[in-house]
């Protein structure tokens, strides 16, 4: 399947994503990477982790309060503790984790719900006293003692340390399973790339709507509401940010949209990051505003040079090093070190969440190169601060290894800078050469794009 893309919907006449063979491969492949480690168990309190191995999702309300909880023993299947409600819901409405039936279970969780009620301890907000950690840490060693892995190393990703101390108290030995976790989502699956190529798409849809807004007079914060709206109308689950900044933001990058005016002959960049059935972007792209200056322009044409030797290097085998080797170093850009540039060039793993493996800094890549795979999809991302000190320009692309090379998934025009909101004409035509650049800018106005 590769990185095809379908419509939405299931239908009965073409093979699209296998959301059965989806939640079975993703389980196989972690199942494997506990087998080759040294734990006997994993235990998750990582929402995108949860979902990786039980195929569960109660509402992104929920992610930032470590409230559930699963546990996969090796050689077992998944036990997931949800919140209130939640796990009756799952008894009903996921037959795959219901063990209570048939024979092809191993193990001694056969006769039992793989969904159970159980709560964590809500960021401290349960009374200490009230017994609810020890209690977690009761529900786990339970568990492992069924198969005999109580003396063994358990592997956890994120915990609260009330939980951990609780687990410790038990004479659970408790270890860092985030890695196991990260090794089993680094190569996705047909599926899962299929997955990842739609979510691409309903960002390329927002950004054609974006283009067509932007224009002096509107704010950073309209244009996030732009785009939130239409993430969610295309059937988006979640949009986990939009990135708007322009003019003077741009440099130093705050990373964070405010309700800032665009003004003609802004630069503005936006970063959108959003899940389409758990599957992520981070897609960044840049705009002037009305016209473009000299400086921008050029900014614009170095921040893609880089991109695009990066982009030429990519193929099973390359290293992360490789990529990072051509991107220029911290001081190049105005910074001191490569700490106080980081994620300015960078490249990192997408997939259930929006930063997993490979990673592609300077901080750590050239010391701590990671091989490149057919099946990895990660998106790479540059940085060029205008000579004016004021603008900047910044791209990102996401791929997916192919056999051969890369294939870039993120589709919407960025060979060149876009202005966007170019209404502005006089007597003799367009306005001066020199304002508008127009020898390296798409000229696409706003009236073209209606």
């Amino acid at each position: 399947m590769g990185t095809a893309t379908f419509g939405m919907n299931v239908v009965d006449w073409e093979a699209r994503v296998d959301v059965d063979r989806l939640r079975r491969e993703r389980l196989a492949k972690l199942k494997r990477q506990l087998a080759t480690s040294d734990v006997g168990a994993l235990l998750t309190f990582d929402f995108h982790n949860i979902r990786y191995m039980t195929a569960t999702h109660i509402g992104t309300w929920a992610m930032d309060k470590l409230i559930r909880f699963a546990l996969l023993p090796r050689g077992g299947e998944p036990v997931l503790w949800d919140f209130g409600s939640a796990a009756r819901h799952h008894q009903l409405y996921a037959p795959w984790l219901d063990y209570r039936t048939g024979d092809d279970v191993a193990g001694p969780a056969r006769g039992t719900s793989g969904a159970r009620a159980g709560i964590s301890v809500l960021r401290g907000a349960f009374h200490p006293d009230a017994g609810i950690a020890e209690a977690v840490a009761q529900k786990i060693f339970e568990e492992l003692e069924r198969y005999g892995l109580h003396t063994e190393p358990i592997g956890v990703d994120i915990v609260e340390m009330p939980v951990l101390m609780a687990l410790r108290a038990k004479g659970i030995e408790v270890v860092d399973g985030q890695q196991i976790f990260l090794e089993a989502r680094r190569i996705k699956t047909d599926d899962e790339i299929s997955l990842l190529t739609t979510a691409a798409s309903m960002v390329d849809a927002a950004y054609d709507d974006l283009y067509a807004f932007l224009r002096p007079g509107v704010r950073e914060n309209e244009a996030v509401g732009l785009v939130s709206k239409r993430l969610f109308d295309l059937g988006s689950e979640q949009v986990e940010g939009v990135n708007a900044i322009s003019g003077e933001r741009c440099s130093p990058h705050p990373h964070v949209f405010s309700d800032r005016l665009l003004r003609p002959g802004d630069p503005a960049f936006f970063d959108i990051l959003h899940s389409f059935m758990g599957y992520r972007t981070c897609y960044y792209r840049t705009f002037a505003v009305g016209s473009a200056s000299r400086a921008q322009v050029d900014a614009y044409r170095r921040c893609r040079e880089y991109m695009d030797h990066a982009i030429e290097l990519v193929k099973p085998g390359a290293t992360t090093a490789d990529i990072v080797s051509v991107w220029p170093t911290a001081r190049e850009f105005g910074f001191a070190d490569e700490e106080a540039a980081f994620a300015l060039q960078y490249g990192h793993g997408v997939g259930l969440s929006i930063w997993e493996k490979p990673i592609f800094s300077r901080l750590v890549s050239l010391d701590h190169p990671e091989v490149l795979e057919e099946g990895m999809v990660f998106a790479l991302e540059t940085y060029w601060p205008s000579a004016d000190g004021v603008g900047a320009a910044r791209i990102e692309e996401e791929l997916v290894v192919t056999a051969d090379g890369a294939e870039v998934i993120t589709k919407f025009p960025a060979e060149q800078l876009l202005v966007a909101g170019q209404r502005y004409y006089s007597v003799g035509g367009p306005l001066p050469t020199e304002r508008h650049a127009q020898s390296h800018i798409n000229n696409r106005s706003t009236e073209e794009t209606r």
